[in-house]
């Protein structure tokens, strides 16, 4: 069974102004999310440097330990999300021309 995609049942000819507006902002949306993701990744792994180089107890050097490549898996994921929404949002402008047929 295909996986159904959010704007699947959406066609590029069935769109007015309002779903042309609507499209921007889920893509303006879609960017704020991926600041947020890297905004998490940057803290975590300043946060991690932070607290190995601070640290008195071996428990709290592994904290820190843990929190660099946290964020780095944090900042790959929001770029993963980030494109595949943007892929779907694209397939909904594309012009029906370039569609291919389903």
């Amino acid at each position: 069974m295909e996986k159904l995609r959010p704007y699947q049942r959406f066609h590029r000819t069935q769109l007015i102004l309002r779903d042309e507006l609507a499209v921007d902002r889920t893509i303006l949306a879609n960017e704020r999310t991926l600041l947020s993701y890297v905004r998490l990744s940057i803290t975590l792994i300043i946060a991690g440097i932070s607290i190995v180089h601070f640290a008195m107890e071996k428990w709290f050097e592994t904290v820190g330990f843990l929190c660099v490549p946290i964020g780095i898996g944090a900042g790959i994921y929001g770029w993963i999300r980030y494109q595949k929404m943007a892929e779907e949002i694209m397939e909904l402008r594309k012009p029906e021309s370039r569609k291919t047929k389903r």
